[in-house]
């Protein structure tokens, strides 16, 4: 896991597992409670991760341990929903970079809101939700981007409504892997 965090901009963070068994009281998950310890800044406690951690650190913990996982043969295909939630900046640009090493090995699938992540993936689809005309049900599209369309997407992910010329060319760079 410490070699893990550092590239997700947590390099001075610590992790700890925490594991117990009540043999004595066995339920319905087991005898085994186990429990993820960090500490996120130099000289604060161990604590469980879940109390802790921002949106953003967890997110990159999480992250962690399942690139450490997925390196011991835990699944071919992974798949990420918003894994850079309340993360902006060089850190998604750091998870945008992990995701594309994993998946050198892996099947990976994530869905993103962030530009840096999404510029690191080798192929686009823009999924939308609609309500059906007619009906009151929601209907989820998916639709493969091609080169233009994935640059005019991640040029929206950074503008908004109104894709500006600046975003575009921001875009690029992301794109090229110098942005």
């Amino acid at each position: 896991m410490r070699a893990e965090l550092a590239p997700l901009k947590l390099e001075r963070a610590r992790f700890e597992t925490e594991m117990d068994a009540e043999e004595a009281n066995p339920g319905p998950n087991g005898i085994d409670r186990i429990e993820f310890l960090v500490a996120v800044n130099p000289g604060t406690p161990l604590l469980p991760l879940m109390k802790v951690a921002s949106g953003g650190e967890l997110a990159r913990f999480m992250l962690a341990l399942k690139a450490v996982l997925a390196a011991h043969g835990s699944a071919p295909t992974l798949i990420f929903d918003e894994i850079d939630t309340g993360v902006g900046g060089a850190a998604a640009d750091a998870i945008g970079i992990r995701l594309a090493r994993l998946a050198k090995g892996l099947q990976v699938l994530a869905v993103t809101h962030s530009p840096q992540v999404a510029a690191r993936a080798d192929r686009h689809f823009l999924i939308t939700k609609m309500e059906e005309v007619g009906s009151r049900r929601m209907i989820t599209r998916v639709q493969p981007l091609s080169a233009q369309s994935r640059r005019e997407e991640i040029a929206r992910m950074l503008s908004g409504a109104q894709v500006t010329d600046e975003a575009r060319a921001q875009a690029d760079r992301l794109l090229s892997g110098t942005g």
